[in-house]
């Protein structure tokens, strides 16, 4: 009766008006192109991090314009990848807030949507459209300018714009230009022909040097060098820079800085390559630089050097991820680029630098579900299980595992490699080289309880009943927590198991004649 009574409480909830009254939902930013302004229907992850959509960036690219998001960040489409994720993930919003699937917008409303946001004079050419007459206005203005300064030979520092390093001019050059006896026009202006609009990228190059200081001028000078020893040079004063000043870091990582840099990342000159890298952890440790270099294009380069760099450069690839993978907005990009197979693989390596960072950064990643799912296609889960039964990765493939165990594909495939024993067994042993690493082994076990049937039934056949009641009473405090919770799961399973056992067949018996005669007697009381 009373099993019947709460289901008619629950038809009668669902039948009243109240509950049927449609919810209107605003989808989650993040799910919404920032160029478009409407739901993705096909979004893909570009180089610089953003998650845009697909025929958006087709059109810009088509166009040749890159705008300005509302984060006043530019994207980078010189790569572009389906993201999956996200995809699956606005299908299933959809679904749960019952919106219809998103479209792909049409290609002639988005040409004129991106149409709008060139700039006037971005349109024009800089040549096309003058008459014949501006022309011979703006000869007679340059031979009129040449007219009125004689002919003297000019230095390369008293000519070159924003006082570019001499020493990066080389003879054969200077007497080139100082043999003509021609006087140039000023470095202050351009020629008429040139249209400032007409290369954005150049104006915020031209703005970035002049907010540069005349220290970080030499070091970007001398990393675009087309010498090696300068190269070398810069990376190790960028280095020293960024170790022991930490307050030109947010400075220095401008796209300028991180373009060139980005080019030595991959050199096959171990002394640059080292440097570069570690350089580029030292800025990344400021949190407002985490987001510019995702942006920026690094983590491909990054992932090439976990696969094939500098043992000492690996390393500090290891740490870079590791530090990006800190900021919340860096965790699908990295995982989408392709960050997890090197780092996977990085954890055998023979630097201990190396597999601590990595673990970490997987650690940071797979606190996203489409990283989890990754890891667990990737056939993460044994390799992380042998690793937490012994060497100084213990503790921190336990973190990583629990992480795995919250989505249902790494429940079961934890589950299906016999995790639940190895825990327990662990646990049993006392193997573990600390506390911490005790409490992670707990909290995976803890992990692996909820919503899984299965872990009843393995828990009981590898004895955890007693293993966590000596962790309730030895462990620390969060241990304790742990184990008190998944024994309470125990308990709560094997009374449900009882109770099935000692259910009454009712209608069973109501056909049997010896039920009948009960009935009539008591009936009869």
């Amino acid at each position: 009766m009373g099993s019947g009574k709460h289901r008619w409480k629950i038809s009668f909830y669902r039948s009243s008006p109240t509950a049927l009254k449609p919810e209107t939902k605003q989808p989650p930013k993040e799910f919404v192109c920032p160029i478009s302004g409407s739901l993705m229907a096909d979004p893909v992850i570009v180089a610089s991090g953003h998650t845009l959509e697909r025929i958006c960036v087709q059109v810009c690219t088509d166009l040749g314009f890159t705008p300005i998001l509302t984060s006043g960040s530019k994207p980078n489409f010189s790569t572009v990848i389906s993201n999956v994720a996200i995809k699956l993930t606005i299908l299933n919003w959809c679904h749960a807030n019952g919106v219809e699937r998103p479209t792909p917008p049409e290609l002639s409303s988005v040409e004129k949507l991106v149409r709008s946001l060139i700039p006037p004079q971005e349109e024009k050419s800089p040549i096309k459209g003058k008459t014949g007459q501006e022309e011979e206005k703006e000869q007679d203005e340059v031979l009129k300018g040449v007219a009125e300064k004689p002919p003297v030979k000019f230095s390369y520092a008293a000519t070159e714009l924003n006082g570019r390093p001499s020493h990066l001019y080389t003879s054969s050059e200077e007497s080139v230009n100082t043999g003509i006896p021609s006087t140039p026009l000023p470095f202050a202006t351009r020629p008429s022909c040139y249209s400032s609009s007409s290369s954005s990228l150049d104006n915020v190059a031209d703005e970035t040097l002049n907010l540069m200081s005349p220290e970080e001028e030499e070091i970007f000078f001398k990393i675009k060098s087309l010498q090696v020893f300068e190269q070398e040079e810069a990376v190790i004063s960028l280095r020293k820079i960024t170790r022991t000043n930490p307050e030109m870091r947010v400075s220095l990582c401008n796209p300028r800085l991180l373009s060139g840099l980005k080019s030595l990342m991959t050199t096959r000159y171990s002394s640059i390559q080292i440097n570069a890298m570690a350089s580029l952890v030292n800025l990344s440790l400021e949190k407002i630089n985490k987001v510019k270099i995702v942006r920026a294009g690094i983590v491909p380069p990054l992932i090439d050097v976990l696969k094939g760099g500098f043992s000492e450069a690996q390393e500090h690839a290891a740490g870079a991820l590791f530090s990006l993978a800190l900021d919340d907005d860096n965790k699908m990009a990295i995982g989408v680029l392709g960050a997890l197979p090197p780092l996977l693989h990085m954890l055998r390596s023979e630097s201990e630098r190396a597999r601590h960072d990595s673990a970490l950064a997987l650690y940071h990643l797979s606190l996203v579900q489409s990283n989890r799912s990754k890891l667990v296609k990737l056939g993460s889960v044994p390799t992380l299980l042998a690793m937490a039964k012994g060497g100084d990765l213990a503790s921190r493939s336990l973190l990583i595992l629990c992480n795995l165990a919250i989505c249902a594909e790494g429940r079961t495939a934890l589950l299906d490699a016999t995790a639940v024993e190895c825990f327990v067994e662990m646990l049993r042993k006392n193997e573990l080289n600390s506390e911490s690493t005790r409490e992670n082994c707990v909290a995976a076990l803890y992990a692996l309880s909820q919503g899984s049937l299965r872990f009843k039934g393995l828990a009981k056949e590898a004895g955890a009943a007693e293993v966590l009641r000596d962790v309730e009473v030895r462990g620390s405090e969060r241990a304790k927590e742990k184990a008190k919770r998944i024994l309470q799961t125990m308990r709560g399973s094997e009374r449900d198991e009882e109770d099935e056992e000692e259910e009454v067949d009712w209608e069973g018996m109501l056909d049997s004649e010896t039920l009948s005669r009960t009935r009539l007697r008591f009936i009869g009381c």
